[in-house]
């Protein structure tokens, strides 16, 4: 557990988050006025859950895709298709 003061933190910033991204700190606390007020540690590592394009090539766009733009945007708007 390394103590640093308001100013180290806010000129360190980045280096402080490094240690901890590194290991080579387990906890940083912050302090102001020699007060500690906030305690800088590692999140845990979560899972990623699904990303965007996990179903590239999972299924065929049609040629016509687009034939319906006019009616799919007035639905958006409120116009009612006639």
């Amino acid at each position: 557990m390394r103590p640093v003061n308001m100013l180290q933190a806010k000129s360190n910033l980045s280096r402080l988050v490094e240690s901890i991204e590194l290991g080579n700190e387990s906890e940083i606390i912050i302090a102001r006025n020699g007060r500690p007020v906030a305690k800088l540690v590692p999140i845990e590592s979560s899972t990623l859950g699904l990303r965007l394009g996990v179903a590239k090539s999972a299924f065929n766009v049609p040629d016509n895709i687009d034939a319906s733009n006019i009616e799919v945007a007035n639905l958006f708007i409120g116009v009612d298709p006639e």
